[in-house]
């Protein structure tokens, strides 16, 4: 579904090349981890493959086609970047749609729909300012859905989460997969969190970034928990890292 030929980034004054010829192809409903050192250029990938930033060579097919905004779902590190305070929740998951001119009864609809499987639906008509942090991310991914995109980009979406909050957000992530399969594309530091997610997890060099390898994950699905503590999972995460130079 998403063909990555040869992009490399470089930026300009100061001069820094970000990416170095990047390949990878993506099939459709396949869950992909992005996993490497910070700063070395993971999320502007994801951006280079949303189409909000061009790559300086190589280029991006999603479904044969150059990206456009409308094909992705963009889910940023800091919800705070994609929340609106002055709207409520389900005002906000609607917002996409609203930018689309889908007809009003119809996104009420869909976000309705969104909000219920994420148990967030008692919560509707309140302010971002009132939920809890776990809860404002299940809003950004609901608005993320709402306009049916191909793909599902995420830029480490729990990493400002306490521990016990950033595991059950994976867990209702994966459950939104199943439910889904949306193409999805996480860009984590958190190699617990990449094997546990992922059908495959791509591991980056240091700045600029080369692919060091990419590690398959046989764990089976559906997943949950307590394949942290099992022999497959320590044997898959222990390959990551060694890629990883740990």
């Amino acid at each position: 579904m998403i063909q990555i030929d040869n992009i490399t980034k470089v930026f300009q004054d100061p001069k820094t090349e970000v990416l170095d010829r990047i390949n990878l192809h993506i099939k459709e409903g396949e869950f992909i981890s992005i996993f490497g050192p910070n700063g070395c250029g993971k999320t502007t990938l994801l951006y280079i493959i949303a189409g909000v930033v061009a790559p300086t060579q190589g280029s991006v097919l999603i479904n044969d086609s150059h990206p456009r905004k409308s094909d992705v779902g963009f889910i940023f590190q800091n919800y705070s970047e994609a929340l609106f305070p002055w709207r409520s929740v389900i005002k906000n998951v609607e917002f996409g749609m609203e930018t689309r001119n889908i007809d009003k009864r119809k996104r009420r609809k869909i976000a309705e729909s969104l909000l219920k499987k994420t148990n967030l639906f008692k919560y509707k008509d309140r302010y971002i300012y009132q939920l809890s942090g776990g809860m404002k991310q299940l809003t950004a991914i609901c608005r993320a859905l709402a306009y049916n995109p191909g793909v599902l980009l995420l830029d480490e979406p729990f990493s400002s989460l306490d521990y016990s909050i950033a595991r059950k957000m994976e867990m209702e992530l994966l459950r939104i997969w199943e439910e889904t399969k949306k193409t999805t594309i996480l860009v984590s530091h958190n190699a617990d969190e990449a094997v546990l997610l992922a059908d495959r997890v791509i591991v980056l060099s240091e700045r600029p970034a080369r692919i060091k390898g990419i590690v398959d994950v046989e764990l089976p699905r559906p997943r949950n928990l307590d394949m942290l503590f099992s022999r497959e999972f320590f044997e898959t995460r222990n390959k990551v890292l060694r890629l990883f130079g740990r």
